[in-house]
Formats: C-alpha cells, sequence, structure tokens
C-alpha cells in the first residue's frame, strides 16, 4: 500500500467528568487523530498526547510538530507491505512514542482494510469479550469516591482502579474495604511516591489489593525491585515501560510482577507485541491501560487486548464513562457480565463519525505527496 495523504487533527473532548490524578486533573480530553489516505481506503489512529507534559514528556503541541517536521515526510509516498514495517522507518527518531503509536495505527487500520479482516485477527488476539475495569480520579471527599465506586459496581465493571497520592492513600483504601468488602481492587500513584514511603505501601499490603501501579519514578527500576521485595502485592510498572527490553529488564531485576501495556506509551501496536510477548515468555501477566481516548484509540486497544497474555481487568470503559458523545459508531458498550465485546469488522471495527470529528476539531492540516 502506498500513503498518499496524512491527515491531522487536534481535538478537544469534555469530559463527563473531572480525572483527577496526583500530577494534575483534566476536564477537557485533547488529542491528536492521524487519518491516512492509501489505495482508495482510509485508516484512523490516535495520539492521545495531553495539552501538558505530565504523564510524559509529549504534547498535543510536541506531537503536532514531530509528526509535521519528522514523521509525515517520510510516510507520505512510502509504499509497505504490513504496518509492522514502520518502527524500522522512524527508528533513528528518538522516543515522542505518542506521535509515532498514532501514524502506525493508522497504517494498521488501512492494512485490516484492505485485507478484509479485524484489527484484533491481524494482532494475534484470541479473546471474543475482554474483562474491563473502570479507573477512577481523586475526588474532593472520600463520600464523594465512595458513590462514584458503587455508581459503576451497579454498572457491572468488575474490577475498581483508584488513583492515590501522598496524603490520599492508606485510609482511602480501608474506607473502600469497609464499604464494599473484597471486590477486585487496584491503586495507581503515578509516580507520586518514593522509596521513602514504603511504610505507606506496606500499610496497604493488608487490603489484598490486586496490584499496586507505578508507586515510584517514571523512570525507575531499581528502586521499584527493593519495595517489591518487602511486599506481598504485587508491583505494576506502567510509565517505567517505554520500551519492550524495559519488561525484560524489569522482569529479570524484580521490579513488578504484572506490566500494564499501552502502546501509545510504547510506540506503538508493534513495540506492544513484543512487550506482550516477552511478559508471556516469562510467565508475566499483563493488562491493557488506558489514557482517556476516544473511541478511535479506544478500538485500538481493544483489538490489543484481546491477545492471550492480558490476563488482568482492562482499563477499557466503555465510552459513556467518559463522553456525552463518543467520535464512533457503535459506541464502545458494556455487558452485563462486565466484558466488551472484540469487533469483528475489519479495521478498527467501528465506524468514525466525521460530523462529531470535526465538531470537536480545533486544529486541522492536510499533508499530500
Amino acid at each position: 500500500m502506498r500513503v498518499e495523504a496524512i491527515e491531522l487533527r487536534q481535538i478537544a473532548i469534555p469530559l463527563l467528568f473531572p480525572f483527577e490524578t496526583s500530577f494534575g486533573r483534566e476536564e477537557v480530553k485533547t488529542c491528536l487523530l492521524v487519518r491516512a489516505y492509501a489505495d482508495g481506503l482510509t485508516g484512523w489512529g490516535e495520539v492521545p498526547a495531553s495539552a501538558a507534559p505530565l504523564y510524559n514528556e509529549e504534547t498535543v503541541g510536541t506531537a503536532w510538530h514531530v509528526l509535521e517536521s519528522f514523521i509525515v515526510p517520510r510516510v507520505l509516498g512510502w509504499t509497505f507491505h504490513h504496518p509492522s514495517e514502520f518502527p524500522s522507518l522512524v527508528k533513528d527518531i528518538r522516543r515522542h512514542h505518542m506521535a509515532k503509536a498514532g501514524v502506525e495505527a493508522a497504517l494498521w487500520d488501512l492494512f485490516c482494510q484492505a485485507e478484509g479482516i479485524p484489527l484484533s485477527r491481524a494482532l494475534g488476539g484470541v479473546q471474543k469479550e475482554i474483562a474491563v475495569g473502570v479507573s477512577l480520579g481523586i475526588e474532593g471527599t472520600v463520600d464523594r469516591l465512595l458513590r462514584r465506586i458503587e455508581d459503576f459496581l451497579v454498572k457491572g465493571y468488575r474490577r475498581i482502579k483508584v488513583k492515590i497520592k501522598p496524603g490520599w492513600d492508606v485510609e482511602v483504601v480501608r474506607a473502600i474495604r469497609r464499604a464494599f468488602g473484597e471486590i477486585l481492587l487496584q491503586v495507581d500513584a503515578n509516580s507520586a511516591y518514593t522509596l521513602e514511603d514504603a511504610p505507606i505501601f506496606e500499610a496497604l499490603d493488608a487490603f489484598n489489593l490486586l496490584l499496586i501501579e507505578q508507586p515510584l519514578a517514571e523512570d525507575d527500576l531499581v528502586d521499584h525491585a527493593k519495595l517489591q521485595a518487602r511486599l506481598s502485592t504485587p508491583i505494576c510498572l506502567d510509565e517505567s515501560i517505554v520500551h519492550p527490553e524495559d519488561a525484560r529488564k524489569a522482569i529479570e531485576l524484580g521490579s513488578c510482577r504484572v506490566i500494564n501495556i499501552k502502546q501509545a506509551r510504547l510506540g506503538g501496536l508493534s513495540a506492544a507485541l513484543r512487550t506482550h510477548d516477552i511478559c508471556r515468555e516469562r510467565n508475566v501477566p499483563v493488562w491493557c491501560g488506558g489514557l482517556l481516548e476516544t473511541g478511535v484509540g479506544r478500538a485500538a486497544n481493544i483489538a490489543l487486548a484481546s491477545l492471550p497474555n492480558f490476563r488482568l481487568p482492562a482499563d477499557l470503559s466503555a465510552s459513556d464513562r467518559y463522553f456525552e458523545e463518543d467520535i464512533i459508531e457503535p459506541p464502545v458498550r458494556l455487558n452485563p457480565d462486565g466484558t466488551i465485546t472484540v469487533p469483528t469488522a475489519p479495521g478498527l471495527g467501528f465506524q468514525i463519525v466525521e460530523e462529531r470529528v470535526e465538531k470537536y476539531t480545533t486544529r486541522r492540516e492536510v499533508f499530500r505527496l
């Protein structure tokens, strides 16, 4: 397939509820959409970078610059036989993983449409339904958080994840356990602590958590290994795993017992596949995290999460968890048993509603040969 044009859009969609983590608060989902044109088809991908460099170093502004100046010029006119060839095309461009991932996802969508197969099958997925959980941000009060948890348990979500930060941790988890008993529960610190805070995590050890996600620095493996040795609860790494080899090193060091795979954080679906396989070979379970993606990015994540080693509930909530209206049809829906069905239509498996994309677009440019 020969890439004839690339369209970039920056969009901003209001969130139904503000989402607060240890590093910031979001009320509007801002991201980039990538649309690739080839052989009479169009493929879509998402760059889920935020407005500020808080989760990682990328922003919508830096991603647009890198795409426009460095990645798109290489892709225009490029002929590919399989999307897994893309990482080699841009391997000398350091990091900028989300920018790369958005383009690669669009190429996978093109390829699967041309082949008439769903993305999940092209990736090697085997699961027809994916168990999912919901991720809840930091709330103004514990009571408000408990009400939110109750609402999502009633809807059928299989697992609850809550964000924590210093001062909002042990007592919050204690209150959740008192209110809801032994539900599947995990916490996510987004790198808010240091090894000196180990007593906090030793206290959390008593609450039978599914895992503790990214407690220490985003670039650390060594101190995580020290902390994991002191805990019975599995540590899960997220921000620290930005390359498949990071997963191998973390496992060998004993830095974690679970890994969160976000294909955008790793640089695309090809890198996510390699990370999945590294973990599977070492019998380390993985699960699919989220970055408040629109339906475009969520569709790619659903396909990825159908692979066999995704053994824990994913952060792939239904569209109505985040948005009044998503930019895909049908929206992602939660099944009564707490699962999401993997689509079987070619490509991403959903239709992009271009009128809604246009409605939320704040910047657009088309690059042609």
